[in-house]
């Protein structure tokens, strides 16, 4: 279900940037340098190129359709960016965005308002107000973060956007291989227990590490944990090598 968010075949950047600094342009360059394979379409209407790559004006510019939008415009615009994305088969979106309910009342009127378009749309939401995710696997560093970790077996997934960012420096100083990085922000839509459920089923994922702020639904965040231990136990055992009783 999941799978576009982690192994998106092409991404467009809503609200990419020419200006240095701006996080509408890290994004565009983390999915350039650190060589993600699909297309990326970078969607800008004061521009017609950004880093190398032909810019859009809007998503509806482009030709054929998005697996994952990455969007990172003012929220009043996003409901209609929405809009958009499903015209173009896209399923999954990265609200990059903050000013939702972290705000206020007004902000978490918006964002609930933002959630219920995404849902009669059939897309999924990350975010918003979050860093954005990492699978090392695609090469697909879908963040404004600074640097991508090295493979491996773990992924991490965190409500906060500074530990992730903390963790993820870390991880890049001391060699530190994980598979996936996951940034949840307000949790409009998918949530810690999305993912975990997902990456128990994950074969690039042997140790699974959260840092949550709050948990709404505990009896089946409990389930899906307790599910999640008995596949890595499993999976660990199976990638185990295994001695003789005369090598022993």
């Amino acid at each position: 279900m999941l799978d576009s968010f982690f192994k998106p075949q092409s991404v467009a950047v809503i609200g990419a940037s020419r200006e240095e600094g701006k996080t509408g342009r890290s994004i565009l360059s983390n999915l350039i340098n650190y060589k993600f394979p699909g297309k990326i379409f970078p969607v800008n209407p004061k521009t017609s190129e950004i880093l190398g790559l032909k810019t859009f004006p809007s998503i509806a510019e482009i030709a054929g359709s998005i697996d994952l939008a990455i969007i990172v415009i003012p929220p009043k615009f996003i409901s209609s960016a929405l809009d958009d994305c499903a015209k173009k088969g896209a399923r999954s979106a990265i609200i990059i965005s903050a000013g939702f309910k972290e705000t206020g009342a007004e902000g978490a009127r918006l964002e609930k308002e933002i959630a219920s378009k995404a849902k009669g749309l059939g897309i999924r939401l990350l975010g918003p107000n979050c860093l954005g995710l990492i699978d090392t696997n695609s090469n697909l560093n879908a963040s404004f973060a600074k640097g991508m970790p090295p493979k491996g077996k773990i992924a991490f997934f965190s409500q906060s956007g500074a530990l992730c960012t903390a963790i993820l420096d870390w991880a890049i100083g001391a060699n530190v291989g994980f598979s996936k990085f996951i940034s949840l922000g307000n949790k409009a839509d998918l949530s810690e227990i999305d993912f975990l459920e997902y990456l128990a089923d994950d074969d690039e994922t042997s140790v699974i590490l959260g840092y949550l702020e709050g948990i709404e639904n505990g009896k089946a965040f409990m389930e899906i944990a307790k599910k999640a231990v008995r596949k890595k136990q499993a999976l660990t055992r199976r990638s185990m090598p295994h001695f003789s009783k005369q090598a022993l």
